[in-house]
Protein backbone atom coordinates (compact mmCIF):
# COMPACT_ATOMS: atom_id res chain seq x y z
CA UNK A 1 0.00 0.00 0.00
CA UNK A 2 1.56 3.26 -1.19
CA UNK A 3 3.03 5.67 1.99
CA UNK A 4 2.57 9.25 3.03
CA UNK A 5 4.62 11.00 0.79
CA UNK A 6 5.92 12.85 2.74
CA UNK A 7 7.32 10.38 4.91
CA UNK A 8 9.97 8.22 3.05
CA UNK A 9 13.23 9.41 2.36
CA UNK A 10 15.62 7.94 -0.12
CA UNK A 11 19.68 8.89 0.83
CA UNK A 12 22.48 7.52 -1.66
CA UNK A 13 25.98 6.93 0.39
CA UNK A 14 28.58 7.61 -2.31
CA UNK A 15 32.24 7.79 -1.88
CA UNK A 16 34.99 8.78 -4.66
CA UNK A 17 37.46 5.95 -3.22
CA UNK A 18 37.22 2.45 -3.86
CA UNK A 19 39.43 0.17 -4.03
CA UNK A 20 38.12 -1.66 -7.13
CA UNK A 21 36.88 1.31 -8.83
CA UNK A 22 38.39 4.96 -7.93
CA UNK A 23 35.73 7.26 -8.84
CA UNK A 24 33.10 5.18 -9.53
CA UNK A 25 29.86 7.19 -8.60
CA UNK A 26 30.85 9.15 -11.18
CA UNK A 27 31.88 7.12 -13.82
CA UNK A 28 29.75 7.81 -17.04
CA UNK A 29 26.87 5.26 -18.52
CA UNK A 30 24.90 6.55 -21.34
CA UNK A 31 26.47 10.05 -21.22
CA UNK A 32 25.75 10.45 -17.80
CA UNK A 33 27.65 9.59 -14.30
CA UNK A 34 26.31 6.27 -12.47
CA UNK A 35 25.12 8.52 -9.51
CA UNK A 36 22.59 10.56 -11.59
CA UNK A 37 20.90 6.93 -12.90
CA UNK A 38 20.79 6.10 -9.37
CA UNK A 39 19.14 9.40 -7.97
CA UNK A 40 16.79 9.71 -11.32
CA UNK A 41 15.54 6.12 -10.66
CA UNK A 42 14.65 7.01 -6.83
CA UNK A 43 13.05 10.50 -7.75
CA UNK A 44 10.85 8.48 -10.20
CA UNK A 45 9.89 6.31 -8.03
CA UNK A 46 6.04 6.85 -6.33
CA UNK A 47 5.68 7.92 -2.45
CA UNK A 48 9.20 9.13 -2.60
CA UNK A 49 9.13 12.76 -1.89
CA UNK A 50 12.50 13.52 -0.54
CA UNK A 51 16.04 12.23 -2.78
CA UNK A 52 19.58 13.04 -1.68
CA UNK A 53 23.05 12.20 -2.18
CA UNK A 54 25.06 11.91 0.95
CA UNK A 55 28.94 12.45 0.56
CA UNK A 56 32.25 13.05 1.86
CA UNK A 57 33.90 14.85 -1.49
CA UNK A 58 33.06 17.74 -3.74
CA UNK A 59 33.90 16.30 -6.77
CA UNK A 60 30.64 14.44 -5.98
CA UNK A 61 28.61 17.52 -4.66
CA UNK A 62 29.77 19.47 -7.70
CA UNK A 63 28.43 16.24 -9.72
CA UNK A 64 25.02 15.83 -8.37
CA UNK A 65 24.15 20.21 -7.99
CA UNK A 66 25.05 19.86 -12.08
CA UNK A 67 22.55 17.75 -12.97
CA UNK A 68 20.16 19.40 -10.74
CA UNK A 69 20.54 16.86 -7.15
CA UNK A 70 20.05 17.45 -3.85
CA UNK A 71 23.18 16.61 -1.78
CA UNK A 72 24.62 16.43 2.10
CA UNK A 73 28.28 16.87 2.92
CA UNK A 74 28.87 14.26 5.80
CA UNK A 75 32.57 14.60 6.31
CA UNK A 76 33.46 12.90 9.58
CA UNK A 77 34.97 9.13 9.41
CA UNK A 78 32.13 6.75 8.82
CA UNK A 79 32.61 2.79 8.73
CA UNK A 80 30.06 2.47 6.28
CA UNK A 81 27.68 4.18 3.91
CA UNK A 82 24.75 3.12 6.20
CA UNK A 83 26.97 4.76 8.60
CA UNK A 84 27.19 7.85 6.64
CA UNK A 85 23.47 8.18 5.93
CA UNK A 86 22.65 8.06 9.58
CA UNK A 87 24.65 11.03 10.18
CA UNK A 88 22.33 12.93 7.53
CA UNK A 89 19.20 11.67 8.63
CA UNK A 90 19.62 13.70 11.54
CA UNK A 91 18.93 15.93 9.69
CA UNK A 92 15.93 14.32 7.53
CA UNK A 93 12.67 14.98 9.06
CA UNK A 94 11.24 11.19 7.95
CA UNK A 95 10.40 7.91 9.75
CA UNK A 96 11.28 5.57 7.21
CA UNK A 97 14.78 5.77 5.26
CA UNK A 98 15.89 3.74 2.30
CA UNK A 99 19.55 3.29 1.95
CA UNK A 100 20.04 3.52 -2.22
CA UNK A 101 23.62 2.66 -2.57
CA UNK A 102 25.34 4.45 -5.08
CA UNK A 103 26.14 1.41 -7.70
CA UNK A 104 22.85 -0.15 -7.47
CA UNK A 105 20.98 1.29 -10.54
CA UNK A 106 17.10 -0.07 -10.35
CA UNK A 107 15.95 -0.46 -13.85
CA UNK A 108 12.17 -0.59 -13.32
CA UNK A 109 10.85 2.77 -11.96
CA UNK A 110 8.57 0.63 -9.20
CA UNK A 111 11.52 -1.94 -8.00
CA UNK A 112 11.99 0.75 -5.11
CA UNK A 113 8.58 -0.42 -3.98
CA UNK A 114 9.10 -4.03 -3.92
CA UNK A 115 10.96 -2.82 -0.63
CA UNK A 116 8.74 0.07 0.51
CA UNK A 117 5.42 -1.38 0.32
CA UNK A 118 6.15 -4.94 2.50
CA UNK A 119 8.28 -2.83 5.09
CA UNK A 120 5.17 -0.27 5.66
CA UNK A 121 2.73 -2.80 5.94
CA UNK A 122 4.52 -4.67 8.05
CA UNK A 123 4.67 -2.51 11.13
CA UNK A 124 7.34 -4.34 13.13
CA UNK A 125 9.88 -4.63 11.12
CA UNK A 126 13.21 -2.27 11.79
CA UNK A 127 15.03 -3.19 9.08
CA UNK A 128 14.37 -4.64 5.57
CA UNK A 129 16.01 -5.01 1.83
CA UNK A 130 15.72 -7.07 -1.19
CA UNK A 131 16.76 -10.36 -2.68
CA UNK A 132 16.81 -11.39 -6.29
CA UNK A 133 17.22 -15.54 -7.79
CA UNK A 134 20.28 -16.02 -9.23
CA UNK A 135 19.87 -17.85 -12.49
CA UNK A 136 23.47 -18.24 -13.73
CA UNK A 137 26.40 -20.10 -12.18
CA UNK A 138 28.88 -17.16 -12.74
CA UNK A 139 26.96 -14.99 -10.73
CA UNK A 140 26.59 -17.45 -8.14
CA UNK A 141 30.47 -17.96 -7.97
CA UNK A 142 31.20 -14.05 -8.13
CA UNK A 143 32.26 -13.23 -4.76
CA UNK A 144 31.46 -9.51 -5.33
CA UNK A 145 27.84 -10.48 -5.69
CA UNK A 146 26.44 -10.97 -1.69
CA UNK A 147 24.00 -14.27 -1.40
CA UNK A 148 21.36 -14.20 1.31
CA UNK A 149 19.75 -17.25 3.18
CA UNK A 150 16.11 -16.75 5.05
CA UNK A 151 14.46 -18.17 7.16
CA UNK A 152 10.48 -19.34 6.75
CA UNK A 153 9.61 -16.25 8.05
CA UNK A 154 11.62 -14.38 5.27
CA UNK A 155 14.34 -13.16 7.75
CA UNK A 156 18.05 -13.05 7.03
CA UNK A 157 19.89 -16.07 8.32
CA UNK A 158 22.88 -14.87 6.75
CA UNK A 159 24.90 -12.99 4.21
CA UNK A 160 28.13 -13.86 2.24
CA UNK A 161 30.20 -13.54 -0.81
CA UNK A 162 30.14 -17.23 -1.02
CA UNK A 163 27.35 -19.40 -2.75
CA UNK A 164 25.03 -20.44 0.38
CA UNK A 165 24.08 -23.06 1.27
CA UNK A 166 26.80 -25.74 0.33
CA UNK A 167 24.50 -28.90 -1.62
CA UNK A 168 26.64 -31.83 -0.12
CA UNK A 169 24.75 -34.75 -1.53
CA UNK A 170 24.57 -33.45 -4.91
CA UNK A 171 26.34 -34.43 -8.33
CA UNK A 172 23.93 -32.08 -10.42
CA UNK A 173 24.87 -28.18 -10.91
CA UNK A 174 24.19 -26.11 -7.83
CA UNK A 175 21.53 -24.23 -9.22
CA UNK A 176 19.80 -27.21 -10.20
CA UNK A 177 19.80 -28.73 -7.00
CA UNK A 178 18.98 -25.41 -4.58
CA UNK A 179 17.42 -22.04 -5.05
CA UNK A 180 20.10 -19.41 -4.47
CA UNK A 181 19.04 -15.60 -4.28
CA UNK A 182 21.66 -12.61 -4.34
CA UNK A 183 21.01 -9.50 -1.87
CA UNK A 184 20.27 -5.93 -3.57
CA UNK A 185 22.54 -2.96 -2.71
CA UNK A 186 18.80 -1.29 -0.75
CA UNK A 187 18.21 -1.21 2.74
CA UNK A 188 15.21 0.37 4.17
CA UNK A 189 14.79 1.57 7.89
CA UNK A 190 12.70 3.24 10.72
CA UNK A 191 14.34 5.97 11.70
CA UNK A 192 15.10 4.34 15.44
CA UNK A 193 16.63 1.40 13.94
CA UNK A 194 19.06 2.97 11.82
CA UNK A 195 20.50 5.56 14.73
CA UNK A 196 20.45 1.83 16.83
CA UNK A 197 22.29 -0.16 13.89
CA UNK A 198 24.71 3.15 13.49
CA UNK A 199 25.76 3.09 17.44
CA UNK A 200 26.67 -0.86 17.17
CA UNK A 201 30.58 -1.79 17.34
CA UNK A 202 31.51 -3.46 14.29
CA UNK A 203 30.93 -7.27 14.45
CA UNK A 204 33.87 -9.79 13.70
CA UNK A 205 31.49 -11.29 10.99
CA UNK A 206 31.08 -7.82 9.21
CA UNK A 207 34.90 -7.29 9.61
CA UNK A 208 35.62 -10.66 7.83
CA UNK A 209 33.12 -10.32 4.87
CA UNK A 210 32.95 -7.15 5.00
CA UNK A 211 29.37 -6.71 4.55
CA UNK A 212 27.92 -4.39 6.80
CA UNK A 213 24.54 -5.82 7.52
CA UNK A 214 26.23 -8.87 9.52
CA UNK A 215 26.74 -6.53 11.98
CA UNK A 216 22.90 -6.26 12.50
CA UNK A 217 22.78 -10.09 12.63
CA UNK A 218 25.65 -10.58 14.63
CA UNK A 219 24.17 -8.02 17.29
CA UNK A 220 20.71 -9.48 16.63
CA UNK A 221 18.39 -7.28 14.99
CA UNK A 222 16.20 -8.69 12.72
CA UNK A 223 16.61 -7.97 8.49
CA UNK A 224 13.36 -8.46 6.83
CA UNK A 225 13.81 -9.86 3.18
CA UNK A 226 11.76 -9.52 0.59
CA UNK A 227 11.68 -10.84 -3.17
CA UNK A 228 11.92 -9.13 -6.48
CA UNK A 229 11.74 -10.06 -9.86
CA UNK A 230 12.26 -6.47 -10.74
CA UNK A 231 15.96 -5.76 -12.73
CA UNK A 232 18.77 -3.46 -11.31
CA UNK A 233 22.29 -2.96 -12.68
CA UNK A 234 25.00 -3.38 -10.40
CA UNK A 235 28.66 -1.90 -11.39
CA UNK A 236 31.44 -3.08 -9.20
CA UNK A 237 34.28 -3.15 -11.31
CA UNK A 238 35.42 -0.42 -14.06
CA UNK A 239 36.18 -3.34 -16.60
CA UNK A 240 31.94 -4.26 -16.31
CA UNK A 241 30.70 -0.79 -17.93
CA UNK A 242 30.65 -1.72 -21.04
CA UNK A 243 28.64 -4.70 -20.54
CA UNK A 244 26.31 -2.77 -17.75
CA UNK A 245 26.09 0.11 -20.59
CA UNK A 246 24.58 -2.73 -23.23
CA UNK A 247 22.40 -4.40 -21.10
CA UNK A 248 21.54 -0.57 -19.23
CA UNK A 249 20.79 -0.04 -23.29
CA UNK A 250 18.14 -2.78 -23.55
CA UNK A 251 16.27 -2.04 -20.45
CA UNK A 252 16.16 2.00 -21.64
CA UNK A 253 14.68 0.92 -24.87
CA UNK A 254 10.51 2.19 -24.63
CA UNK A 255 9.41 -1.30 -26.45
CA UNK A 256 11.26 -3.17 -24.25
CA UNK A 257 10.81 -1.16 -20.80
CA UNK A 258 6.98 -1.43 -21.58
CA UNK A 259 7.52 -5.25 -22.01
CA UNK A 260 9.51 -5.29 -18.53
CA UNK A 261 6.82 -3.17 -17.06
CA UNK A 262 4.40 -6.01 -18.09
CA UNK A 263 6.34 -9.12 -17.40
CA UNK A 264 6.84 -7.61 -13.76
CA UNK A 265 3.79 -5.92 -12.34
Amino acid sequence: MPHDVSSIAVLIPARYGSSRFPGKPLALLDGRPLIQHVYEAAARTSGVSDVRVVTDDERIVRAVRAFGGLVMIVDAPCRTGTDRIAKAAEQVDCPIIVNLQADEIPLHSELLRDLIDPFVAHEGAGMGTLKRRITAQQELEDTALVKVVTDANDQAVYFSRLPIPYVRDTHTEPLRAFTYYSHLGIYIFRRSTLFQFARLPTGSLEDAEKLEQLRALEHGLSIHVWETKRPSLRIDRPEELESASAHYEKYSKPTVRSLATELTS
